[in-house]
């Protein structure tokens, strides 16, 4: 990637893969225990197509593992990988720069909205 600014070609390239919607939320999604594709589809709220695309995503990048049993019915699980963990810490701090600096952020951990 060609840039005028190349100290900002990580940060660009990093949120070009993870920065959609469906994708964070998977990651988030994963962040307690491996899912079936129905459970991150609940969790997530997406449609089946739309989870397809973001999971084949995040598992071309290596940031959550695919598991497969092939018992009947065949099952598919899909769970965070360190990569993707590492990650989730890294967003986590986003997150706390967000509740400090931008307006009407929702603060999780203390379930209030911050307005500056």
């Amino acid at each position: 990637m060609k840039s005028k600014n190349a100290t900002a070609c990580p940060v660009v390239q990093a949120m070009e893969t993870v920065g959609t919607q469906w994708r964070l939320q998977i990651l988030y999604a994963l962040e307690e225990s491996e899912l079936r594709f129905n459970e991150l589809k609940r969790a997530t709220g997406g449609r089946s197509k739309t989870l397809s695309d973001a999971l084949e995503v995040l598992t071309d990048e290596g940031l959550i593992t695919r598991r497969t049993e092939e018992a009947a019915p065949i099952a598919v699980y899909y769970e965070l990988s360190e990569k993707g963990a590492t990650l989730l810490d890294q967003l986590d701090d986003i997150g706390q720069w967000a509740v400090e600096w931008m307006e009407n952020v929702d603060d999780p951990g203390e379930g209030r909205r911050v307005n500056r």
